[in-house]
């Protein structure tokens, strides 16, 4: 009995021996497939770049939001290029209108490899960041800018959105002479690539249409006491004020104008010609006092297209369109579009049916681009404040 329960325990230790080694032996069960990540080529990075910081962030952020909502309407239709089905992101960069800081976010924006790139907002942080983005060969279409210089520096990558300032600034130096019968004319400038730009054109025009232009004075775009050079200013006697900046000087100045006393007409381009100055100036605007004009403007068929814009974008942002949304919405759309017919996201096989663009079907009008890269035909929106409301005079091309 001993001799049999021993070969039994041996038989028994031997199978579970061999049980052990085939289950060594056996392959583990692989473990279910994950599905496949869909290809980095499949998602288009598009950049944007606007001051969402600072005194002008209420300008960027709604720019931001144009291109947003058409990143957002580009995906929910859905776009093929190169047989395949791509998803567009929108990487938004802040340069909070400083120079350094564009050149900085220029530069990551190259580094992320993004496709193109809608910006930026102000001319003195486009400017240098264009070249960033030509040495790079990514396009770059800027819906705001309007110093002359962005377009003429020899760049293939550079274009613009609407007219630049030798047509703004020399457009409103004629209407203050011929139309607001300005005899004595003061001019100030915010020292910015902006400002200065306008402010020169302006004092140009008037000088060519017969005016006479009484002081030059400057400020910075960020000062906020204005009381020496209004003074300077006020002993000259104007009977038209212009100011090359921004909405966010511009509503303290007038407020420290009606301080000294001071009633002339104030005149502007399009960085005072936005709802944010009537909040800033306040009372210190009177009717038929602000002439200012913003660079781009629709008429006849094309205000149907810009008033449903403006109501879809306050029913996605719950606020209204401040100013270039939705010329930055059409730079989106029109980038995309060449990317279409090139069935192609490289900037160097799209960069020249961009070039070409030709009457693009815009909300902000008809888009076709000259060989600077400037908007052909480009409209300016002159206008006034009445009520406490900006008010349409004309637009013209």
């Amino acid at each position: 009995m001993r001799i049999q329960s021993t070969l039994t325990l041996i038989a028994a230790a031997a199978l579970l021996v061999a049980c052990g080694k085939k289950e060594e032996a056996a392959p583990a069960a692989a473990p279910a497939a994950a599905p496949a990540p869909a290809p980095a080529s499949n998602v288009i990075k598009i950049g944007h770049v606007g001051p969402t910081s600072g005194a002008i962030a209420h300008l960027g952020k709604d720019n931001e939001n144009g291109a947003r909502m058409a990143i957002d309407e580009l995906n929910a239709k859905g776009v093929m290029l190169g047989g395949q089905k791509v998803t567009f992101e929108l990487l938004a960069e802040d340069d909070a209108a400083d120079p350094k800081q564009g050149t900085a976010v220029a530069q990551k924006l190259v580094d992320a490899k993004v496709a193109g790139v809608v910006g930026h907002l102000n001319s003195g942080t486009t400017i240098p960041a264009s070249k960033i983005y030509s040495d790079a060969g990514i396009p770059q279409i800027s819906p705001s800018s309007t110093n002359p210089k962005y377009t003429r520096q020899g760049f293939k990558t550079t274009f613009r959105m609407v007219a630049d300032d030798t047509q703004l600034g020399g457009t409103l130096g004629k209407y203050a002479v011929d139309t607001l019968k300005g005899k004595s004319i003061a001019v100030i400038d915010d020292r910015t690539a902006y400002g200065q730009g306008v402010a020169e054109e302006f004092a140009k025009a008037v000088e060519a249409a017969g005016g006479k232009v009484v002081a030059k004075e400057f400020t910075t775009d960020k000062a906020t006491d204005f009381t020496a050079i209004l003074t300077s200013i006020k002993a000259k006697k104007p009977d038209v004020v212009f100011f090359g900046g921004m909405d966010a000087v511009a509503g303290p100045m007038m407020k420290q104008m009606k301080g000294l006393a001071m009633k002339p007409k104030f005149m502007g381009g399009d960085g005072i010609c936005t709802t944010e100055l009537l909040k800033l100036g306040g009372d210190a605007i009177a009717d038929n006092q602000v002439y200012c004009a913003e660079a781009g403007g629709v008429d006849g068929e094309a205000k149907v297209g810009m008033e449903e814009f403006k109501v879809k974008y306050q029913a996605k942002f719950n606020t209204d369109v401040k100013l270039y949304a939705p010329y930055v919405y059409d730079a989106v759309n029109i980038m995309v579009a060449a990317m279409v017919k090139a069935d192609s996201a490289d900037p160097a096989k799209y960069l020249p049916m961009l070039a070409t663009t030709a009457d693009f079907k815009g909300v902000s009008g008809p888009v076709s681009f000259d060989e600077k890269g400037d908007i052909k035909n480009g409209a300016l929106t002159l206008k006034t404040v009445r009520a406490g409301q900006l008010e349409t005079l004309a637009v013209i091309r």
